[in-house]
């Protein structure tokens, strides 16, 4: 007769949730979080912060799932960091960044909402700021409200960045005296997106200088 068929002993089953034993700092502001004094991650300080983690507190699917939600959001906030470091950005054209980043929609809406509230996306003075460069490179407000429009800016923020610009009336006038009267210059206030009554009023001018009888 075989003998019986010896059984596997049982190993110790891990407990669950698991409790964080130990939170160590390590380097570039990480953490190193051991749980049930067992090496586990390094992690983000910042997301250890939000995530609530501390020594003797469960890692419950609660926590998980909040850890979680911290450590995409601060993937986000990364890539956001690194897309506003070189020049401003509007809202949409971050959201677009991230987006390329493979980042979540519900995570963009939020990592957007935060950098808004810190300041550090504020459609209403990248529209003054974008408005006032085209303006010095010589463009029209029709120029001006398309690429502000194009960039995502809501329009009454896109009508209070023109507001703020020079006249159309000055401008031409200025860009009138530099390039000289004629067709081409017509042209060239038509392609950089003045208007018909701005380009018009300067020609009139131009015309009436020309038609007044010189003073002696």
């Amino acid at each position: 007769m075989a003998p019986p068929a010896r059984r596997r002993p049982r190993l110790p089953s891990k407990r669950f949730p698991r409790r964080v034993s130990s939170l160590a700092a390590a380097s570039r502001g990480r953490v190193e979080v051991a749980l049930d004094g067992e090496p586990w991650r390094t992690l983000p300080a910042e997301v250890v912060l939000r995530a609530g983690l501390d020594v003797g507190v469960e890692l419950d699917r609660q926590r998980v799932r909040r850890l979680r939600h911290e450590l995409r959001q601060h993937e986000a906030m990364a890539c956001a960091a690194r897309a506003l470091r070189s020049r401003d950005l509007s809202a949409a054209e971050l959201d677009a960044r991230l987006a390329k980043a493979r980042i979540t929609p519900a995570t963009r809406a939020e990592t957007i909402e935060r950098l808004t509230g810190a300041g550090a996306v504020d459609d209403e003075r990248f529209a003054r700021a974008r408005a006032q460069a085209l303006a010095d490179r010589g463009a029209g407000n029709l120029q001006v409200r398309h690429d502000l429009e194009m960039r995502g800016i809501a329009p009454p923020a896109v009508e209070a960045a023109i507001e703020l610009l020079e006249p159309e009336s000055v401008r031409v006038a200025r860009i009138w005296a530099r390039r000289g009267p004629g067709p081409k210059t017509v042209r060239y206030l038509a392609r950089k997106g003045f208007s018909e009554d701005a380009i018009e009023s300067a020609c009139s001018e131009a015309v009436a200088e020309q038609d007044s009888p010189a003073v002696r």
